[in-house]
């Protein structure tokens, strides 16, 4: 990042998957994640925001207020979004610290005039980037910037895929570390070719030492909030107790990279459709989650779910009632809720509902084997 300074080359802070990252790779800019993901932080938030908000918040802004973050100091300018109320709010108190701009995402998805407000939103963050940089974004620059961003998709999605193979041949906490890491990649095609290579070895893992081989190890779908504060006490604890993550329904998961931008339209509308049509629990309704629910259970052979959600979510909180109806009323399948924040203390409690979850899961697929 340092270097990049240097370069001359501006720096965005982000913090979430509605951000249309083609918009600001064409203004010439890199960009980086900003998404708290420790507790250490949160102490400084504390004294700002109030105690019974998401950690992720209060961890985010903690890095900034405290100084802590090198990617926020770098930052020439961050770009947040309305996803909830607590981030919205917390933008306004980040916006003393470094310039900021907030985009304001429509409540739905699915009424003609979400598209033209949301597009209006994504114009006027153009037209921020080009006054701030003094840079004129072109349509050219971002077709070309679409094309690179869906080839990325591509790459991304073939290494999430290597879930699909049983036995897996890569852990759900590689998965989701490797992808964190990602966000602090900085030379795209070098990233390109990184994953690339790591999913060509992992596939030939499979043929040569996994195929045909067979597991009792039940194969869990994670879904709900970002679950990068919590990859030790949470994923890795699932993968302890016996069991292989094989997909990620959530931010930082598939529900990104699977829809490719449409290379063929006007790219604002293009972008526009996209990234309006994340299927994140802060859209109501939100039929497009359990829509990609269900085909993520069925393609990659799922035994089980598990739904993490970050305390005071609101969100995603109510919408797991209606995630836990459909995964086990609709698919048939068992699921377990598991809330938390990032700190330790409830380790113990989260390991022993996991383990009876999959002690559960592993009878359920007796069961049905000797059906």
């Amino acid at each position: 990042m340092k270097a990049l300074k240097e370069e001359g080359t501006p720096v965005v802070g982000i913090f979430c998957t509605y951000t249309p990252m083609e918009i600001i790779h064409a203004a010439g800019a890199a960009a980086v994640g900003l998404c708290g993901t420790s507790d250490v932080p949160i102490p400084f938030a504390e004294q700002h925001l109030p105690k019974n908000l998401c950690p992720l918040i209060k961890s985010s802004y903690g890095f900034a207020v405290s100084e802590t973050c090198p990617y926020f100091y770098f930052s020439d300018l961050i770009v947040g979004e309305t996803t909830c109320d607590g981030k919205k709010k917390m933008y306004e108190l980040m916006g003393e610290m470094k310039d900021t701009h907030v985009l304001h995402l429509p409540q739905g998805q699915d009424k003609d005039h979400a598209f033209r407000y949301w597009r209006e939103e994504l114009v006027l963050l153009k037209q921020k980037l080009e006054e701030k940089f003094n840079i004129e974004i072109t349509d050219e620059m971002l077709r070309e910037e679409i094309k690179k961003s869906n080839e990325e998709r591509r790459i991304l999605m073939e290494f999430y895929e290597l879930g699909k193979l049983d036995p897996s041949p890569i852990t759900g906490v590689e998965i989701n570390g490797t992808l964190e890491a990602l966000g602090f990649q900085f030379d795209r095609p070098a990233q390109n070719a990184l994953i690339a290579e790591r999913t060509k070895e992992l596939r030939e893992k499979y043929e040569k030492e996994l195929k045909g081989t067979k597991t009792n190890r039940p194969r869990i779908l994670v879904t709900g909030c970002p679950v990068g504060g919590v990859r030790e006490k949470v994923l890795k604890t699932i993968e302890d107790a016996g069991a292989d993550i094989v997909a990620y329904e959530n931010c930082g998961g598939v529900r990104e990279k699977q829809t490719l931008v449409d290379e063929t339209k006007d790219p604002i509308d293009a972008l526009t459709e996209k990234y309006l049509n994340v299927s994140c629990s802060v859209m109501t309704p939100n039929p497009r989650r359990f829509e990609a629910l269900d085909n993520m259970i069925d393609e990659y052979k799922i035994d089980g779910v598990i739904e993490v959600v970050l305390q005071a979510c609101h969100t995603f909180a109510v919408e797991a009632h209606n995630v836990k109806k459909y995964v086990t009323e609709k698919k048939n399948k068992p699921y377990v809720y598991i809330e938390t924040d990032y700190s330790k203390l409830d380790l113990g409690q989260i390991r022993t509902r996991i383990e009876a979850f999959l002690e559960m899961v592993k009878e359920d697929n007796t069961v049905e084997a000797a059906v």
